[in-house]
């Protein structure tokens, strides 16, 4: 298999006191189409800035990137939202299912394929029952546990078939068992639908379960630098913030 991840002379920068701080600086990182692997590193060192770079939620200052043969910092933010559609499942620490429909009615909302109201409810129900929810697809996510509305969230990123699946720490509101369970099922069902998985978290217990390891220092430049006291500072503004 081929490369399904490129990335060249990536540069990704955020404003701290009116000056630009680099927080993403890839020299040239590639990943091979069907492997699974989770990135550790230390909170603020750029792990989910690259998700989002790689899915194309965000965009780059500079440099190259390429998924799955396709270059998405060249993309407009229509076409880059248009991609992701199509060749990208996303999995959140939050679900953002829509609380007034159904969970059924979430994953219907998400099928980008056309196909028959029957092949629909078939795929549906296959889904479903494959993360233990066969009896659930008509209830709220409210009436659900975090760990079944994570489940669901899963059938979002998967039921389309995508070639690239980015997990940004799916596990990260849940306790050690239900996040055990989850991950689990995230990295059995991305090998059973051959796609590739890139999953950040923190958890270096979870990081085990996956075929390989890479830590964020290891793709990221910006660590190595003396400017790693920015980055911390920068995202210590931003929880204050939010507190």
């Amino acid at each position: 298999m081929g490369e399904i991840i490129r990335l060249r002379s990536l540069m990704k920068s955020y404003r701290l006191q009116g000056r630009g701080v680099p927080i993403i600086d890839v020299e040239d990182w590639t990943f091979d189409e069907g492997r699974q692997a989770a990135i550790i590193g230390p909170s603020g060192s750029g792990k989910s800035t690259l998700l989002h770079l790689l899915g194309g939620v965000i965009a780059a200052d500079d440099g190259e990137i390429e998924v799955a043969g396709q270059p998405v910092r060249g993309m407009k933010e229509r076409e880059r939202d248009a991609f992701r559609a199509r060749n990208i499942g996303y999995v959140f620490q939050d679900f953002y299912l829509i609380p007034s429909l159904t969970v059924k009615q979430n994953i219907e909302l998400a099928l980008t394929r056309r196909m028959t109201k029957g092949e629909r409810n078939a795929l549906l129900r296959e889904w479903f029952a494959r993360v233990g929810l066969a009896d659930r697809m008509n209830q709220l996510p409210s009436q659900l546990s975090r760990g079944q509305q994570q489940r669901v969230a899963i059938i979002r990123a998967l039921i389309n078939e995508p070639k690239l699946v980015l997990a940004d720490e799916p596990t990260g509101s849940l306790d050690w068992e239900t996040a055990s369970s989850i991950m689990n099922l995230l990295i059995q069902v991305c090998a059973e639908k051959r796609s590739t998985l890139v999953a950040v978290t923190h958890d270096l217990h979870l990081a085990e379960l996956f075929e390989s390891i890479i830590h964020i220092g290891d793709i990221n430049r910006c660590l190595a630098s003396s400017r790693s006291r920015e980055h911390s500072d920068f995202f210590a503004s931003l929880r204050g913030a939010e507190a």
